[in-house]
């Protein structure tokens, strides 16, 4: 075998090593759908705050509104939170919503802290777009590049609180101080993607003034499997 040809295929491995490790290298998106009004939902919060710290997951607590008639109205529910609840169930084929209730990168979902869907998840192959986000001179400015994904998709931007307690006084949790994690503030549709390279500019003076985080989802249209995820701080 010529030199040539033995550095070519060394070149050739090198780079499929590489494109392997960047299919690999999105993070698995952990989305908890929870509300303060619910006694079964701390120990998935605070599961969810151990998920915050590790760089191969992108975790999102979407707080809920239809738990606020017993007793104690949840400071963060949305109702883009139960819209895109109600969704998943549709994809998922569930008879109803519940809370706590994960959704691991819009494939599955799984009851509260159940660690084995997120290793599942995580040792699966998962597609991947070129996707970076970044804070610029007062822009999120989010770079979604080239791919051969074929279905249409959506760009979603939503903006997060990292952190917070919360005493609640009345309802299930009564006389609880809740510790929440990765709280989503709003949620918001920046554009379509169909497999050209795109930019979407959003003005940070327009994201909810308690975010101090941004997350960027890209979905098939409908909430479909995940294929690209990236988080960013604001500050």
């Amino acid at each position: 075998m010529t030199t040539w040809l033995i550095r070519w295929l060394l070149a050739a491995v090198a780079l499929g090593l590489t494109l392997g490790a960047s299919a690999q290298s999105r993070p698995v998106v952990v989305e908890l759908f929870t509300s303060q009004g619910c006694s079964s939902c701390p120990p998935a919060e605070a599961y969810l705050g151990q998920l915050s710290t590790r760089p191969d997951v992108v975790a999102l607590a979407f707080h809920v509104d239809y738990w606020d008639d017993l007793g104690w109205r949840d400071r963060f529910a949305l109702r883009q939170s139960v819209e895109r609840q109600d969704i998943y169930a549709k994809n998922l084929h569930r008879s109803s919503v519940y809370t706590p209730e994960l959704v691991i990168d819009g494939r599955f979902d799984a009851v509260g802290a159940d660690k084995r869907a997120l290793a599942r998840a995580l040792a699966e192959p998962r597609p991947t777009v070129p996707l970076s986000v970044s804070v610029r001179d007062g822009f999120v400015v989010v770079d979604v590049g080239a791919g051969s994904q074929s279905p249409g998709c959506e760009v979603w931007l939503v903006p997060y609180l990292r952190h917070a307690l919360s005493a609640v006084s009345r309802g299930e949790n009564a006389g609880r101080n809740l510790e929440e994690f990765n709280i989503v503030r709003d949620v918001r549709a920046l554009g379509d993607w169909r497999g050209e390279a795109k930019v979407f500019r959003t003005p940070l003076s327009s994201l909810p003034a308690d975010a101090t985080d941004v997350a960027i989802l890209v979905q098939p249209y409908g909430q479909g499997s995940m294929i690209g995820a990236a988080a960013h701080a604001l500050r």
